[in-house]
């Protein structure tokens, strides 16, 4: 009998969690990832986004021009001045599950938060929670500390209606987080465009919009466009535009104002829509990847009751602008709405501004006669790969790809799954030891991949290890058919370590862009220092965390500095690609220019990159602190 055969099951193990327990107990179900701040999906940016979310829904509905944002180290302060919460059921709205307004087709009509959990998973995972709401001359507050009323009263107020509310994220959930306001700051400027007319001020910056998407787009582009950004508006959409040299596709997706970063039903629709209607213009069979290759592009569109693939509401699962779940009545799908749209109104512009047509078509056959050449060359790459059986020495995949579960399952697990692209078969060998080989898959490359910034797109294609590497990666015909959600690049943290992360992102940046912009790329942290004594090992990561380290662990002190993945033992390695795995996450400013960034760090400017390094350099002798 098995130790779990054992464990009696009796009332006894019957649990009831009172109030927003199961939050706190739970909080991945809720906010996905809680992590520290790093990655702007990480919780403290989602807890940020359901109190903001409410507020953009008052001033979607008519109430509020104006919403104000403070973040001070770890508080945060969202003010709006909408209808406020009504003032008997302040506290309800903030800490019982499943209670809202937004049930309320008629209070709120095209919300982004719909299942009354949003407010109260702030509430539960904050170490301190505080929320009033004033109308018309009266305002009742609440106090609480992890979910747990501590405080509230009703008073006369003389503020204007709206509703307060400030939060601090709880340390015991998020550990020692910091908020990016990089991050936040890119999240309000997304409202403000989405919702022209409103004034989103962001520690006393105001940020508004008067052209919406079409804003956004022009402020983003960070590579002159081949033709003024087509802007187009209907009832309920709304969609931009242009062609630009890059490769790949840059078309940003919002629904009722959210950002859906990894985009859904809405992304899809629009895309197919884009292809479908130049197609039908052209009168030409071109190939949809042609016509969409170096768009620049946003699309907006407002529904009702939408449903999206998890709480943190990154991808639209909703089929239709308009579901009845009391029945089967449903409104048109989101797929002929946007196609609809898209191909009427842009088919109207592109016949009433004829001088850019002939560009848009040169666009097209300059990407089908490049693709048609790289294509030739990759199938031939492959081939040759396949006949000398590289591929099983390369790649060790993961359970994930070859198990029977149901779509469902399928969904969550490559939600968690990733790929460490790792140098030589030392690294490899270690990481594939110690993975989760139910989610985890390694991609071992042999020496240094070319310098794709100074090599042409030819020589790329001829390229064996990153034709593998985009094999492996399954994004040969479309990056939506990623075979991992996450990419982390696993290298060495010497010399040619970084010299092979940089090739690697170069690739990536050049060829692949999307992937780091929907936040897909990351850079594996692994220790630089093993502090230990007789009681204790601690691994640290920077000269800070060792002096710490050194500092609690006091006498008899062992340290040992890491220099390559390969001299860390298999036995020490689980606990840096398990739950306790630092991720840093690649990612580009809307101000950043890919090619000005490839051209500093990968071009020829030579002296230019000598200074920087010269300035920003740490010696050895800092990292190692010979003295100790």
């Amino acid at each position: 009998m098995s130790e779990s055969q054992k464990v009696n099951y009796t009332d006894a193990n019957i649990t009831t969690l009172e109030g927003v327990e199961h939050i706190r107990r739970r909080p991945g179900m809720y906010i996905g990832r809680l992590g520290d701040g790093r990655n702007p999906g990480d919780g403290i940016y989602v807890l940020l986004k359901e109190i903001i979310d409410n507020s953009i829904d008052e001033f979607a509905m008519g109430f509020g021009k104006q919403i104000q944002v403070t973040v001070e180290d770890e508080k945060v302060r969202v003010r709006d001045f909408g209808r406020g919460i009504p003032l008997d059921s302040v506290i309800k709205a903030v800490s019982i599950l499943n209670t809202g307004g937004k049930f309320d087709s008629e209070a709120f009509k095209k919300s982004v938060g719909l299942n009354g959990v949003g407010t109260k998973a702030v509430n539960a995972l904050s170490s301190s929670f505080y929320v009033c709401s004033h109308r018309d001359g009266e305002c009742s507050w609440a106090r609480f500390e992890r979910g747990k009323l501590v405080d509230s009263a009703k008073e006369l107020t003389k503020e204007k209606n709206g509703t307060l509310v400030e939060f601090v994220p709880d340390a015991l959930k998020f550990g020692e987080y910091h908020y990016n306001l990089d991050f936040v700051e890119t999240m309000i400027k997304n409202y403000s465009y989405l919702k022209k007319g409103l004034n989103m001020v962001f520690n006393g910056q105001s940020y508004k919009s008067e052209n919406g998407l079409l804003d956004l787009v022009n402020e983003n582009l960070t590579e002159p466009s081949l033709y003024p950004p087509i802007h187009l508006e209907g009832e309920d959409i709304e969609i931009v535009l242009t062609h630009g040299n890059n490769y790949g596709e840059n078309i940003q997706s919002f629904v009722n104002g959210q950002y859906t970063r990894d985009g859904g039903t809405h992304l899809a629709a629009y895309r197919e829509a884009i292809a479908k209607t130049l197609k039908e213009f052209f009168k030409k069979n071109y190939a949809p990847e042609d016509c969409r290759q170096g768009i620049v592009g946003a699309v907006s569109i407002q529904i009702q009751e939408p449903t999206f693939e998890a709480q943190t509401k990154t991808k639209l699962g909703s089929t239709y602008i308009w579901e009845n779940p009391d029945n089967a009545e449903h409104g048109q799908t989101i797929r002929s709405f946007i196609n609809d749209f898209v191909g009427k109104a842009l088919d109207n512009y592109l016949h009433m501004h004829t001088d850019i047509v002939p560009v848009i078509e040169e666009k097209i056959k300059a990407s089908q006669a490049e693709r048609e050449e790289i294509s030739g060359i990759q199938k031939k790459t492959r081939e040759r790969n396949k006949k000398a059986n590289v591929y099983n020495k390369k790649l060790r995949d993961c359970r994930y790809h070859f198990n029977d579960k149901v779509a469902k399952d399928k969904v969550e697990l490559k939600e968690l799954s990733s790929i460490f692209i790792t140098e030589g078969d030392s690294a490899s060998g270690t990481i594939t030891k110690v993975r989760n080989a139910n989610s985890q898959a390694v991609f071992s490359l042999r020496g240094k991949p070319i310098n794709c910034y100074k090599e042409s797109h030819r020589k790329v294609a001829e390229n064996e290890e990153l034709n593998l590497l985009i094999s492996a990666l399954g994004v040969e015909e479309d990056i939506e058919d990623l075979r991992y959600n996450n990419i982390i690049v696993a290298t060495d943290a010497d010399d040619d370590g970084m010299h092979i992360r940089m090739l690697v992102l170069t690739f990536f940046m050049k060829y692949y862009p999307d992937l780091i912009r929907r936040g897909h790329v990351h850079i594996l942290q692994t220790p630089l220092f093993r502090v230990r004594n007789k009681k204790e090992t601690r691994y640290c990561y920077t000269v800070e965390e060792k002096e710490a380290a050194m500092a609690a662990l006091k006498s008899g002190v062992e340290i040992t500095r890491f220099k390559g993945l390969g001299e860390i033992s298999s036995n020490e390695f689980v606990d840096f690609i398990g739950e306790n795995m630092r991720l840093d996450l690649v990612k580009i400013s809307d101000e950043e220019s890919l090619a000005e960034i490839m051209e500093f760090y990968m071009g020829d400017n030579t002296i230019e990159r000598q200074n920087f390094i010269r300035q920003n350099l740490r010696s050895e002798e800092e990292l190692e602190d010979v003295n100790i």
